[in-house]
């Protein structure tokens, strides 16, 4: 038995949720949940602070999705491994979130059964998927459709995808701004692009996409 203490951070927006995931997880002798986040720049702003060895993450999340936490909590610290702990049952998004630098994708219907099976390995540095995600990756593999190495077909930026996030959850240009801590004029700047690259019109058809594209919440 490892008898090293392991310090994880536990990411939702549901109270419930982080309740039971934090139960199941310190029931465990030497682990340690030593910060809860409801946002993806909670969750930043955690790993920041306590450099935990894990982050258990959902992605529905207000303010910063857990894609886009997950990315940045990988550039920012590569040592915290990153676990998505989800409901969306969808190859596209799994196969995103490990490219995006998570190493274990848990279904929320069996976290019961395998999350401290998927930290286990996490601490190891070892990937973990739970046998759901594993069935519809591997038939993706067979048909094809699945390629690993394959580039990201997504149209915008990292960048992008946050200031899309902010203004279709009703912020301003101002406030999305003073969110980033970049000028008016750099987000008015990408607010343009991001409408001419995705060939947009108007808000309404941002805050579409973004439904669509699981960057912001209905």
């Amino acid at each position: 038995m490892n008898a090293t203490p392991l310090r994880l951070v536990v990411v939702d927006d549901h109270a419930v949720v982080r309740r039971g995931v934090r139960a199941l997880l310190e029931s465990r002798a030497g682990w340690k949940v030593v910060a809860e986040a409801t946002t993806g720049r909670e969750a930043l702003d955690a790993v920041r602070r306590y450099r935990p060895e894990i982050v258990v993450m959902d992605l529905s999340l207000r303010d910063l999705n857990g894609l886009e936490a997950t990315r940045q909590i990988a550039r920012e610290s590569p040592q915290t491994e990153v676990l998505v702990l989800t409901m969306h049952h969808s190859e596209e998004l799994a196969r995103e979130v490990l490219k995006a630098g998570a190493r274990g994708y848990v279904l929320k219907s069996d976290a019961d059964e395998n999350l401290i099976r998927a930290v286990e390995a996490l601490r190891q540095h070892k990937p973990f998927l739970t046998s759901g995600v594993t069935a519809f990756m591997l038939d993706g593999f067979r048909r094809g459709t699945s390629v690993p190495d394959q580039p990201s077909r997504d149209p915008v930026t990292p960048r992008e995808r946050e200031i899309i996030q902010l203004l279709a959850e009703g912020l301003s240009n101002k406030e999305a701004a003073a969110r980033l801590e970049i000028s008016v004029r750099t987000i008015e700047a990408h607010r343009a692009n991001i409408m001419r690259k995705l060939h947009l019109r108007s808000l309404s058809d941002l805050v579409r996409y973004a439904i669509r594209n699981q960057i912001a919440q209905p």
